[in-house]
């Protein structure tokens, strides 16, 4: 791809560098911006400046916010006691799109995945079981992908809440999302009537365990 501007071609490889975008949607996006008015495209660049610098991350579900704590976690309206566990943001978004799950999250960051190089010290999993330690958390939902890497990172983490039952004021309830979604898939990519089917239909870890998936 040949460009008549020095400028032009260092936008376009800077949008190249997105996931997903490649070189002609890229050079697409740049002419889009350049038919703008100048001032709706400086807009644009102090909003995504502005993102940047102050995006935070929630303190103790590890989701994105805009204050020390998320407005999910500071909503007194949810059930406080039941923790969704999952991958990424993402997948927090896809399952709030579904309406059908009123507890709180916790981002793990990623799943155990040895051959990547990710084990479970890259994770926020001693944070989870310490969130379990200190508050009154009645059930702990895995939203992980039905991949071998999500049912390794859901083996390994209820092992340690089993650890830690004894030590609990009350039964810790430890469920899994259904099986609506195929072995295989990632979470965010599954429609939302099977997602709020799955979350709905939660089966018992141990069940899901004994069963070999």
């Amino acid at each position: 791809m040949i460009f008549s501007s020095s400028l032009l071609e260092n936008a376009v490889n800077e949008f190249a560098k997105l996931p997903g975008i490649g070189k002609k949607t890229a050079l697409r996006l740049v002419l889009h911006l350049i038919r703008q008015d100048e001032a709706e495209v400086s807009h644009f660049s102090e909003v995504v400046a502005k993102m940047r610098s102050g995006i935070r991350f929630c303190r103790r579900c590890h989701n994105i916010s805009d204050t020390e704590l998320c407005n999910i976690c500071s909503n007194t309206l949810r059930r406080q006691e039941m923790i969704c566990v999952v991958e990424n943001i993402r997948d927090v978004i896809a399952i709030e799109s579904t309406q059908q799950f009123n507890g709180i999250y916790h981002v793990l960051g990623g799943i155990i995945s040895p051959l990547d190089g990710i084990g479970p010290q890259d994770l926020a999993i001693d944070a989870l079981i310490e969130r379990v330690g200190k508050e009154e958390t009645s059930e702990i939902i895995f939203a992980l992908s039905p991949t071998i890497q999500g049912d390794t990172t859901i083996y390994y983490i209820s092992k340690k809440l089993a650890a830690l039952q004894p030590a609990l004021p009350r039964p810790l309830k430890i469920t899994t999302i259904a099986r609506g979604i195929s072995f295989g898939g990632e979470l965010e990519y599954a429609d939302e009537m099977t997602l709020a089917k799955s979350i709905s239909n939660r089966i018992p870890v141990e069940n899901f365990i004994h069963s070999g998936n």
